[in-house]
């Protein structure tokens, strides 16, 4: 399988993604927004880089425009910090998440890891960043409703750090090209020993592999 040949057939055929999206006032969901310019969507009630979490929490089993009403509910009742998410009442917050399905797991994800970020961090996900990736990804797998695959998108899209990102569609392409691995992490050194250790070149590729993975008519 030569890794960065696909990669350059599926940014020819669907174009950049602009991964990960984020609410903006008016506008939705919005894709393509710099990593950089994320603070400026910082507000008391809302952080950016927690929502892109929040959302990386609430995508597991289900699409994402389900999610994308939880999170709009979410930055409504003005909770979209963890500070806001640990102090609200479960009930209150299973509500607004609703639409993410299996909101009550989900809610207990989302409160879990928001006291741990406010008992460890000071309530700022931003403060992980001064650690290694590795680092970073071995706490996450301790938290309970935290998989690799979840760890590694909040790693990969939150903190902008280069891990890559492996779902069912990556599995499902490499199937086609015979490479098939037992554990998640095959398939995460696969992809990472072949490809620049590069944040951007990662979140674009694994978005383009999803983009590939929804469209019935594909042939790469």
């Amino acid at each position: 399988m030569n890794i960065f040949g696909v990669y350059q057939k599926l940014f020819k055929v669907y174009g950049p993604q602009g991964w990960w999206p984020i609410l903006v006032l008016e506008q939705g969901i919005k894709y393509s927004i710099p990593y950089r310019s994320l603070s400026k969507y910082r507000a008391s009630f809302r952080d950016p880089y927690f929502e892109i979490a929040v959302g990386a929490i609430l995508t597991q089993s289900t699409a994402w425009k389900n999610v994308a009403i939880a999170i709009n509910n979410l930055y409504n009742a003005k909770v979209l910090t963890p500070n806001k998410i640990s102090r609200i009442k479960t009930a209150r917050l299973q509500t607004l998440i609703r639409p993410a399905g299996y909101y009550k797991q989900k809610a207990k994800k989302l409160k879990i890891f928001s006291d741990w970020l406010v008992k460890n961090y000071n309530g700022d996900i931003t403060r992980l960043k001064r650690c290694k990736a590795s680092e970073i990804r071995e706490k996450l797998l301790t938290l309970w409703g935290i998989g690799p695959e979840t760890a590694d998108s909040i790693i990969l899209y939150a903190l902008n750090k280069p891990l890559f990102v492996i779902d069912e569609y990556t599995r499902r392409l490499c199937k086609k090209y015979s490479v098939e691995f037992k554990e998640y992490d095959g398939y995460r050194e696969f992809f990472e020993k072949k490809l620049p250790k590069n944040n951007k070149i990662f979140q674009e590729y694994h978005a383009l592999i999803v983009a590939s993975g929804k469209d019935k008519h594909t042939k790469i």
